[in-house]
This record gives C-alpha cells, structure tokens and sequence, in this order.
C-alpha cells in the first residue's frame, strides 16, 4: 500500500484538463451559492460560508495499490491526475460525463481538484480484492480538500469499493468539496460505499452519479457520521434496460450538526428496478433533511421503484425532515415511497426494562435494531460486516 498526496508533483497535466479548469473556474465566478429560496435548498442555510477563504488543503490517501498503466490490461488503481497522463482518452472519455459543471461546487471542483482517484475494471475483469480507501483532510484550520473519483466497469466488469472520507483533527475547521462518477457498463457489477466522518465543524458539499447500462448492477451505501452543515447529492441513472440499483444510507447526528442527503432515482430505460431506503438517528440538536425523488422518463415502462426514509429522535429539540417525491411519465410502472419520523418507540422500551435491562442498554438494543436492519439489505461479506461495524461505532457515539 502507499500512503501520501494523491498527485506527484512531476505529472505534467494534459491540455484537455488544463482547459476544463478554465472553464471551471470561469464558471465558478459566475455562480452564486443557493440561498433557502433555492429549490433542494430550503433546511439547509449556508449563510457565513465563504468558498474562497479555504486554502487548497491536501490529502493523506492510504489504501492506494499501485496501478497499471494499460487500457487493454487488467484493474487500473491510479492517482487521477497521474491516470490523465498515462491514460488520457480513458479519462477524457469519462472525466465529466455523468457530473454537469453548473453547479456552483462543481464549477469551483473543477477548477481546483488536485487529489482524485481513477478505478478501471476492462471488460470481464474483476477486482480481485475489495479496494478499500481512506481520505484523511488536512488538520490545519481552514483547509478546504477538493477531492474526485471516476469509477469506471466496462461490460461484465466486477468490483467492491469502500471510500471513508475523514479528517486528520477531529476539531478542524474545514471544507470538503467531492464530485464522484460511477460509470457501470453492461452487465457489470458494481459495490460501493462511501463512508463521511469529517470533523464535526467542517462543511461537507458531494455531487455523486451513477449511470447503469443494460443489465448493470449497483449497490450503493452512503453513511453520514461527520460535518457540520453541508449537503450530500446522490443521484442513480437506470439508462439500461435491465439495469437494478440498491442504495442504502444512513446517517447520525449529535450536538448541532445538520446532515443533509438529496437523492435520485431516475429510470430511463424500461425494465429497470431501484429500491432506496435511507434511516437516521439524531440526539441533541442535531438536524437532518432527507430530499427523494424518483423520476420515471418517458418510455420507461415496467419501471419498479420504492424508496423510504425512516427518521429515529432521541431527544425533544432534535428535528428531521422526510421529503420524498414522485414525477412519473410511464403508465404502466409500480413506483411507491414511504416516510417516517418519530421518538423511541416507549412499548418497546417498557418490555425491555420489564426483563430487567437498564434503560441505557434498553435504549441502545432498540437503537441498534433500527440501524442494523439498513446492513441486512446488503450482500453478505466484508460490507454487511464492515458497515454493521461503522453503525455499532458511531452509535457508541452518540450515546456515551
């Protein structure tokens, strides 16, 4: 494994990149941030961020294997900027194809990401290993961390993927910044998570697509445990038919945080499946939004989709809001959503201190369940094993 900044300094930058950060940053300068008038906007205020006084941080990657340097040979694990060198029609070919630039944090990703990760699986390869990496944010105060992955599974590819974004202090003022692409081709296969755990005063903002093709699969996990304020955008394209999405979030908040997920399910294929749940804890007087939208295109018939976000509070002042939503342009579909927020629930808590538990262990057995039935909804192996033990750890948390 190496550990270290993702990029050399001895890369020389293609001039297709070189032009696109132009570009960003043009663009960047024009954009104004959202206000809560802003549609996806309205719980989230971001008053007092200013996006420029962050200097450009840089980050601790471990987990980083050493990469090959062939389009035509097996799994490519690189550096991004190192991988828009070596092979750059592979990356200007994917680079910004899912993720649109007009966005104010796109815009401004663009024009100054310097760490990045490529992950390329050719067709009919597979990784042979779960890649597991661990992004670690500057520690100095006012350190913003510009970060992108382009994952990219051409036809009847495999690959597991685990990202955990952390911070070097736990007390560091910062800024994180992410654009992810998943590009998942025919028949490929593809299992990601991405783990937040940022410093508690730090702002998180993510732009993440997915976009599946025929008879592609994707099981994606997003956990928000870290940040301040901020707002996380998972957006899932079914462009083929066939194609099967599985998302699972969860997040847990503490103190003042205010955690903010929008998602996306939009089939544009017919025969096509999405099933997202998302669950959330908060003490204190933490705050979360969950925003869902499924969105079913024109000619997207046999369309079968659900979604539903359950909201669990553990004291008076903590507050969620569940929003989930439905534009739908087939007729002949099966799409359904659910929402709930609500306290512990006390029958159970009476039967549990009935047989004798403590009220704290009482608690914690109930929480627990609510959490831990999110990792049954995954595949057996080290993901339903590793996220049962990031669930269990920031529950720990919360309560003690």
């Amino acid at each position: 494994m190496a550990s270290g900044p993702a990029a050399p300094a001895a890369i020389t930058e293609p001039d297709w990149l070189t032009e696109r950060r132009r570009k960003g940053a043009a663009l960047a300068s024009r954009l104004p941030l959202p206000t809560q008038k802003d549609k996806g906007w309205e719980f989230t205020d971001l008053t007092g961020l200013d996006l420029d006084s962050y200097r450009a941080g840089e980050a601790r990657i471990e987990g980083l294997q050493p990469g090959v340097d062939s389009a035509d040979g097996p799994p490519v694990v690189l550096p991004l900027r190192e991988a828009a060198e070596r092979l750059g029609d592979l990356v200007r070919e994917h680079f910004g194809s899912l993720v649109p630039t007009d966005d104010p944090f796109v815009a401004r990703n663009e024009a100054r990401w310097q760490n990045g990760v490529l992950v390329y699986v050719p067709r009919g390869h597979r990784l042979s290993e779960p890649l597991r990496l661990e992004i670690l944010q500057d520690a100095e105060a006012g350190a913003g961390l510009d970060w992108r992955v382009l994952i990219v599974l051409e036809q009847d590819a495999e690959a597991e993927i685990w990202e955990r974004y952390g911070a070097e202090s736990d007390d560091s003022d910062g800024l994180f910044n992410g654009v992810v692409e998943l590009s998942v081709g025919a028949g490929a296969r593809l299992r990601y998570v991405c783990e937040q755990e940022l410093s508690e005063r730090s702002w998180v903002f993510a732009t993440q697509r997915a976009e599946l093709a025929r008879d592609a699969s994707l099981e994606w996990v997003a956990l928000g445990f870290g940040s301040a304020r901020g707002k996380v955008r998972m957006e899932t394209k079914l462009a083929g038919p066939g194609s099967s999405a599985k998302v699972t979030g969860a997040y847990a908040g503490a103190g003042v945080q205010h955690l903010d997920f929008d998602t996306t399910q939009e089939h544009a294929a017919e025969h096509t499946t999405s099933d997202l749940a998302f669950r959330g804890v908060l003490s204190d007087r933490a705050t979360a939004v969950w925003r869902g939208m499924i969105r079913v295109d024109p000619g997207a018939q046999q369309t079968d989709a659900f979604q539903e976000s359950r909201n669990l509070l553990l004291s008076g002042q903590a507050h969620a809001d569940a929003i989930p939503g439905l534009e739908i342009e087939a007729d002949d579909v099966r799409c359904t959503h659910a929402a709930a927020v609500a306290q512990l629930d006390r029958d159970q808590l009476y039967y549990l201190r009935s047989r004798g538990l403590p009220e704290g262990q009482a608690k914690r057995l109930i929480i627990d369940g609510f959490l831990q039935e999110l990792a049954e909804r995954t595949s057996e192996g080290p993901v339903r094993e590793r996220l049962s033990e990031a669930l269990d750890r920031r529950l720990g948390e919360i309560l003690d």
